[in-house]
C-alpha cells in the first residue's frame, strides 16, 4: 500500500506536522528525506532497510558520501545532499550557542553544545571552552588530539591560551570514542593538572565534561573539581 493510500495521521510528513518530529520513528523521519520508496517498497519500508544495512540512524548519518552512496535507496545525489545539509544544520543550530556572549551557568548547555562539536570523532579530542568572569563565552578551541587511547594534554597551552584570551575561568571537555562516558583515573588527573596550572593565573576550572555516545559526565556534579 502506498503511503498516500494510509491514514491521513499516519503518514510521515502528517504525522510530523500534527504531533511533532519526535513521534516519529527513525524510519519515519528518514522517509521525509527519501519522499518516494521503490518498486513494491515504500518511503519507509526503504528507510528500515537502510537502519538496518547501516546498523542504526548515527551510523547512517556517520558515513561519508562516498558509502552512503552505496547504500540502497541513496543512489541519487539529492537523497544524499539532504540528508547530510539536515545533519549539518543540527549540529550548527547547537554550535550557535559556543558564540561569543552565551551565558554558561550550569552543565546542560555547556554538554549540550560539546556532544555535538565532540560525539562521532574517532580519535580523543580534548577542548576548552574560555568563559569571562559571568561564565559568558569568549572562546572555543580543540586543542588536543589522541588516539581512541587517550589525548596528550599540555596545561602549559591552555594556560597560555587562556592568558591570550583574557578568560576568567574555563570548562573543559573530551570526548570518549568508545561511547562510554564514565571518567577514567587518567581524567582525573589531567584534570588537577590542569587546575593547579590554571590556578596559578587566576583562572578557574568550572567543569570537565566527558563526552559519550548520547551521554556524557561532568566532574563538577561529581564534586570534583
Amino acid at each position: 500500500m502506498a503511503i498516500s493510500d494510509w491514514p491521513e495521521d499516519e503518514r510521515p510528513r502528517e504525522k510530523l506536522l500534527a504531533r511533532g518530529a519526535a513521534a516519529l520513528s527513525d524510519a519515519e523521519l528518514l522517509a521525509i528525506f527519501l519522499r518516494t520508496g521503490s518498486r513494491g517498497r515504500t518511503a519507509v519500508d526503504v528507510g528500515r532497510a537502510l537502519l538496518h544495512r547501516a546498523g542504526g540512524l548515527r551510523k547512517l548519518l556517520d558515513l561519508s558520501p562516498g558509502r552512503m552512496k552505496h547504500l540502497p535507496g541513496l543512489a541519487s545525489v539529492g537523497r544524499r545532499a539532504l540528508l547530510l545539509a539536515a545533519l549539518e544544520m543540527g549540529r550548527r543550530y547547537l554550535a550557535e550557542e559556543l558564540e561569543r556572549g552565551f551565558s554558561l551557568d550550569n552543565p546542560e548547555p555547556a554538554a549540550r553544545m560539546l556532544t555535538a562539536e565532540l560525539r562521532g570523532e574517532p580519535r580523543e579530542v580534548f577542548a576548552v571552552l574560555f568563559l569571562d568572569n559571568k561564565h559568558r563565552v569568549i572562546g572555543f578551541e580543540k586543542m588536543f588530539y589522541g588516539t581512541v587511547d587517550g589525548a596528550a594534554v599540555y596545561p602549559r597551552e591552555v594556560v597560555r591560551r587562556a592568558l591570550e584570551y583574557n578568560a576568567a575561568s574555563v570548562i573543559v571537555a573530551h570526548n570518549h570514542p568508545s561511547g562510554v562516558a564514565e571518567p577514567s583515573q587518567a581524567d582525573r588527573d589531567v584534570t588537577d593538572r590542569l587546575r593547579k596550572a590554571l590556578d596559578l593565573v587566576d583562572v578557574r576550572v568550572l567543569d570537565h565534561l566527558v563526552i559519550g555516545d548520547g551521554h556524557w559526565e561532568s566532574f563538577s556534579r561529581r564534586g570534583w573539581v
